[in-house]
């Protein structure tokens, strides 16, 4: 019942981890706030879905990586359900391929949408956070930002960038009352995944000694975890969902 109540600002939440996340928080009576950057249909099927089970929701079509376009939505949110107590930073991109392939272009948009949205909205919800001493930050991490992959050099440097915030972030915010941890996923059943054909699927699931991939229902039970304050010990931690990967 702790989270009954609770307004959750979950960025990247139209579909995949996000919406699992969203969905699984609206069933413990919160207030959910979506996020899509340029899903537009899937941002407002997923806010359909939350309206006819009668979740107070709020969809917010916008790219996060963009500073202004984050401080409209913290004013929306405000606006309508009061501060953010609980924000889960979901959004990512990938790309896949040698790193001297890569354009300056597509690594500074990479940094952009997987670390700066980070920033942008940790430093939007954390002032209100700090004022009523209370406050849950998850970062949803991978565990290429703990063990680097080959062919995701800068996703891997980004999500490490991830990692290193969280546990930074927890020694500042603590005295606050805020927690601050992230969820360094492994390898999910999700539309991010969907490039890899039947053969490379195989291969790596054998690398996997629970040998399967997860599920975004279990990336979202563990953010459930992590919110509750049955979790009110814990913080500055990278926990690695990866079913033994690594």
């Amino acid at each position: 019942m702790s989270l009954m109540g609770k307004t959750v600002f979950i960025t990247g939440s139209s579909r995949g981890i996000g919406q699992a996340i969203a969905f699984a928080f609206a069933e413990k009576g919160c207030n959910i706030v979506l996020n899509a950057s340029q899903s537009k249909e899937a941002l407002f099927a997923t806010e359909q879905k939350l309206k006819q089970a009668n979740v107070p929701v709020l969809p917010l079509l916008g790219d996060i990586s963009e500073y202004e376009t984050c401080e409209k939505m913290f004013h929306k949110i405000e606006s309508t359900f009061g501060s953010v107590d609980i924000l889960i930073n979901n959004a990512g991109i990938s790309h896949i391929g040698l790193f001297t392939d890569m354009t300056p272009q597509e690594w500074q948009r990479l940094t952009a949408v997987n670390l700066y949205s980070v920033f942008n909205c940790t430093h939007l919800a954390v002032p209100s956070m700090v004022r009523k001493k209370t406050g849950t930050i998850i970062n949803i991490s991978s565990m290429w930002g703990e063990m680097g992959a080959s062919c995701e050099a800068v996703y891997s440097a980004t999500k490490g960038g991830i990692n290193s915030f969280t546990k930074a972030m927890a020694k500042e915010l603590g005295p606050s009352g805020i927690r601050v941890n992230a969820l360094a996923c492994g390898v999910i059943e999700t539309q991010m995944n969907a490039c890899f054909d039947e053969e490379e699927r195989t291969a790596l699931t054998d690398e996997i000694p629970l040998m399967r991939f997860g599920t975004t229902e279990e990336v979202a039970k563990t953010a459930i975890f992590l919110a509750d304050e049955d979790a009110s010990y814990l913080t500055g931690q990278v926990i690695t969902l990866d079913g033994g990967m690594h």
